[in-house]
């Protein structure tokens, strides 16, 4: 028994912790020709910007070119130094090259141009399907009586409390 362990020990330390074997890490310099290839700073520009116009609003009292200026270049390759380790824990290097190969094709660069408004146009159906099932959820809860008329749960004390309780200095007799 002990020599099985040892076994499985020894095949576990050569395959590694992520399970593949001696991998080679793709260097930093590889990392940044993906995100090259990729367009972050653009898109880190792009989110600075809708940033800005939500922080514009949140608090109107502070100057807009102070929020424009929010992800400066400086801001961008800080963000970017510290993204190139993540995408070495999580790729080989075979993969950020197929990544590059994929990302320079004309497909590759229709996936990076159409996916934010894909992902735009697919959150807003999931958020009107979520409000739909919910509100489903909700009325098929009621009529089973788990919840009241109001959704609240019917045992609950703030459910057997009214909103509105009339406080009993205020009676009218």
């Amino acid at each position: 028994m002990r020599k099985w362990m040892i076994v499985t020990a020894a095949v576990a330390m050569a395959l590694g912790v992520t399970g593949r074997a001696t991998a080679a890490q793709p260097s930093e310099k590889q990392v940044r020709q993906l995100f090259e290839v990729m367009h972050l700073s653009q898109m880190f520009g792009q989110m600075n910007n809708q940033m800005a116009g939500m922080m514009g609003q949140a608090a109107p009292c502070v100057p807009a070119s102070y929020w424009q200026g929010f992800i400066d270049a400086g801001g961008t390759e800080q963000l970017l130094a510290q993204m190139v380790p993540v995408y070495q824990r999580h790729f080989t290097a075979q993969d950020v090259s197929g990544l590059l190969k994929f990302y320079k094709s004309d497909l590759g660069q229709k996936v990076i141009t159409q996916m934010p408004l894909t992902m735009a146009e697919g959150m807003k159906i999931g958020q009107q399907w979520g409000r739909q099932r919910g509100e489903e959820m909700v009325k098929q809860l009621q009529q089973q009586g788990t919840l009241d008329a109001r959704g609240r749960c019917p045992a609950s004390p703030a459910a057997s409390t009214p909103l509105s309780e009339p406080s009993p200095s205020r009676s009218s007799h």
